[in-house]
C-alpha cells in the first residue's frame, strides 16, 4: 500500500471513532422535535395491574383501584375529572365524536402535572344500594369515594334480561384547563368500569 491509502484508511477509521464517542454527546444536543402531543388515561386494579377489577358488586362493599393520568402535552396541564355513573340506557362519552356524556358530574378532581409527569390517585368506593324486586330494579343511594359521601338517589338500574344482570359503568371523564378560554374543555379521554349489582 502507498502512503496515500495509509492516511485515507487513517482518516476514515478516525471519523468513524470520533462518530462513535461523541454520539452520546450529541444525542444530547441534537433534540428532535415532538410530533405527537396527548395525555394518557388509565384505571389499575387493586394490585396495581391491569387486572383483577371488580365486577359482581355487592352493597356497601369496598372496592379499590388506582386512577391515573400522564402528560405528554409537551407543557404543564391543570386537569379535572368529572367522576359519573349510568345505566345502559344513558349518555356515554363519545371516543368517535369526542364528547362528553351529558349525565351530570357526581364528583370532580382536580390534578396538575407537568411535562412527562404522572398523576396517579387510589380509589376507594362502595354503592348503596336497595333492589326492588316489584320493579325489577336496582336504587342507589350515594356512592362513597375515598370516605366521601356522593349523593345517587335519582340513579336506577333496570334488570337486562339479555344478559341477566343489573348493569352500571361508573366512569372518569378527563378535563383539560383551557388558558384562553379560561375555563375547563373536554380532553376526549375517558375511562370506567361496568359493574354487576348484586341482589339478595
Amino acid at each position: 500500500m502507498r502512503l496515500h491509502e495509509y492516511r485515507v484508511l487513517f482518516v476514515a477509521v478516525t471519523g468513524i471513532l470520533t462518530l462513535l464517542v461523541a454520539s452520546p454527546a450529541l444525542s444530547r444536543l441534537l433534540v428532535l422535535p415532538r410530533t405527537e402531543f396527548f395525555t394518557e388515561m388509565w384505571i389499575l386494579g387493586p394490585n396495581h395491574m391491569a387486572e383483577g377489577y371488580p365486577f359482581n358488586i355487592t352493597r356497601a362493599q369496598n372496592y379499590s383501584v388506582f386512577l391515573g393520568v400522564r402528560n405528554h402535552l409537551g407543557q404543564f396541564a391543570y386537569y379535572l375529572v368529572e367522576v359519573k355513573f349510568r345505566n345502559q340506557t344513558q349518555s356515554a362519552p363519545s371516543s368517535f365524536n369526542r364528547t362528553s356524556s351529558s349525565l351530570p358530574s357526581l364528583f370532580n378532581i382536580t390534578a396538575f402535572a407537568a411535562d412527562e409527569g404522572t398523576w396517579e390517585l387510589p380509589l376507594t368506593f362502595s354503592f348503596d344500594y336497595e333492589y326492588k324486586e316489584t320493579l325489577s330494579q336496582v336504587e342507589f343511594y350515594r356512592l362513597t369515594l375515598n370516605d366521601v359521601a356522593l349523593d345517587m338517589k335519582n340513579s336506577k338500574i333496570a334488570w337486562d334480561s339479555n344478559n341477566n344482570g343489573f348493569f352500571g359503568n361508573l366512569f372518569f371523564e378527563l378535563w383539560i384547563f383551557n388558558a384562553t378560554a379560561e375555563s375547563f374543555q373536554y380532553h376526549g379521554r375517558f375511562v370506567g368500569l361496568w359493574f354487576n349489582m348484586t341482589v339478595p
